[in-house]
């Protein structure tokens, strides 16, 4: 009895110190992903103010596209459209409608590339390329850069500020391009709103649909939906 009664308080002595372990290994990630924080990479805007941007990421859809700017045109909106360089190549005539309806424009990589896997010359050449071909047909810089997937690491953010790029991310993701509900893209987009949040969507025949109820309750609770620059200052 004595020795069972000994293995059970030894076994538990395991577990504790299994457990503090855990706790421990858990506190030092947290620290290292704290350090490891970089100050150029924007998951939000400023605070103090009432302004959102329900951003667009676009390589695909354009019939969507002109759905969601007419939305916009009816709400007085005007909100930062990220285009990826080769979708950009075979409408450029849609990108220079987004920018003289009033639209911000953004850099969304060339190729959707993973850019977190990519060397530092490759980041470069990927933001790069989109870059120049904006710059060439609608004579803009662009200067600010979503990463494809949201994949990103220290070299991307490098080659992005050396290009004059901020690096934006965001606060909401509404999953548009997988999960084709409109009351599931509505309820991630709309959530805990808050100033200076960053939305992330996409041209979807589901986000068009719940685009209007969006803006309705943004604006209803006292939101400014407008560009990721506003957004920023």
């Amino acid at each position: 009895m004595k020795t069972s009664s000994t293995r059970v308080v030894v076994t538990n002595i395991i577990i504790v110190l299994m457990f503090v372990t855990l706790i421990g290994l858990g506190v030092s990630n947290h620290i290292a992903l704290y350090v490891q924080a970089d100050d150029r990479v924007y998951y939000s805007g400023n605070t103090e103010n009432n302004n959102v941007s329900f951003m667009i990421n676009v390589y695909q859809n354009e019939d969507c596209v002109r759905d969601i700017l007419d939305i916009l045109d009816s709400f007085k909106v005007k909100t930062t459209f990220f285009v990826g360089g080769c979708w950009a190549v075979k409408n450029i005539d849609l990108v220079k409608e987004i920018y003289t309806r009033g639209h911000e424009l953004g850099n969304h990589g060339f190729f959707h590339k993973d850019q977190d896997k990519l060397s530092y010359d490759a980041n470069v050449e990927e933001i790069s390329m989109c870059h120049k071909l904006i710059q060439e047909n609608l004579g803009i810089e662009m200067s600010l850069f979503a990463p494809p997937s949201g994949a990103y690491n220290k070299t991307t953010v490098d080659a992005a500020t050396n290009l004059n790029y901020k690096t934006i991310m965001w606060t909401h993701d509404t999953i548009d391009w997988r999960d084709q509900d409109e009351r599931l893209i509505y309820k991630r987009a709309t959530v805990d709103l808050s100033n200076g949040d960053l939305i992330l969507m996409h041209p979807t025949a589901k986000t068009v649909q719940a685009l209007t109820q969006i803006l309705s309750l943004a604006i209803n609770n006292g939101f400014n939906p407008t560009t990721v620059s506003n957004c920023l200052n």
